[in-house]
């Protein structure tokens, strides 16, 4: 797993085995997950979705906690997925970074609970499937507008953003933040330690042996497991559901 400049975020490049029969690769590490986030991935919900070309999905992010950690992975075309750091207080505030998620590399991305995601897709038709730590929960659920020009995520260049309707509507940074909408670093980073603590005391079968800190049952399973820029103000160098 690879740290994006924003932590929180790491990419996943796997080796792809080719032959006579076409390919195989282990898109998802839950191992080298755990081991650089320090916490697997609890599994709560799998999505998968098919946007045609210049489709933008976010940027969208979960009240935190819980929050919804996802792990992404594009089974077939291409796009750029985003990372966004919108936690207020973060160190790198503001700042967005870039991936190719695409069949070919068969890339994953890890986005931590709090960081904002976004994707566009760049072929006629993609398909994406998230892994999720927390079901969809559309009272928790927020978004920020993706062409926010104090945010100037670079799209690609000649391929026209389609979005929905609510996406089109969502606030810029700026506004979901004088609105109080947006997570607390500090508040992450605690959300982070509690779900550290509680993946350290995952047995060896996957069974969590202690109370989850927002109140599942004892004995829950859990699953084992580029451009950036940075928004003027915020600080750092480099510059349905959430779908």
């Amino acid at each position: 797993m690879k740290p994006l400049s924003i932590d929180g975020a790491w990419v996943h490049t796997p080796r792809v085995h080719a032959d006579r029969r076409g390919t195989f690769a282990e898109v998802f590490p839950a191992g080298g997950l755990r081991e650089a986030a320090g916490r697997g991935l609890g599994l709560a919900q799998a999505n998968c979705s098919v946007s045609r070309r210049g489709v933008v999905r976010g940027v969208h992010f979960a009240d935190v906690p819980p929050g919804q950690a996802k792990y992404l992975t594009c089974v077939s075309g291409a796009v750029l997925d985003v990372v966004v750091d919108i936690r207020v207080g973060s160190p790198t505030f503001g700042r967005w970074e870039t991936v190719r998620l695409d069949e070919e590399s068969r890339r994953g991305l890890y986005v931590a609970e709090g960081l904002g995601h976004g994707f566009m897709a760049l072929t006629e038709q993609a398909t994406v499937v998230y892994l999720c730590s927390e079901p969809y929960t559309p009272a928790r659920e927020h978004g920020v507008h993706p062409l926010d020009p104090a945010v100037g995520i670079e799209w690609p260049a000649g391929v026209e953003p389609i979005l929905s309707d609510k996406d089109a509507a969502a606030p810029t940074l700026a506004e979901a933040l004088a609105a109080g909408l947006l997570p607390r670093y500090e508040t992450c980073a605690a959300h982070y330690r509690r779900l550290a603590a509680v993946d350290r005391a995952t047995t060896a079968d996957g069974a969590a042996r202690v109370p989850d800190p927002y109140g599942a049952a004892p004995g829950s399973p859990v699953v084992d497991g580029a451009a950036s820029r940075h928004v003027p103000g915020g600080a750092g160098s480099a510059g349905g559901p959430s779908l």
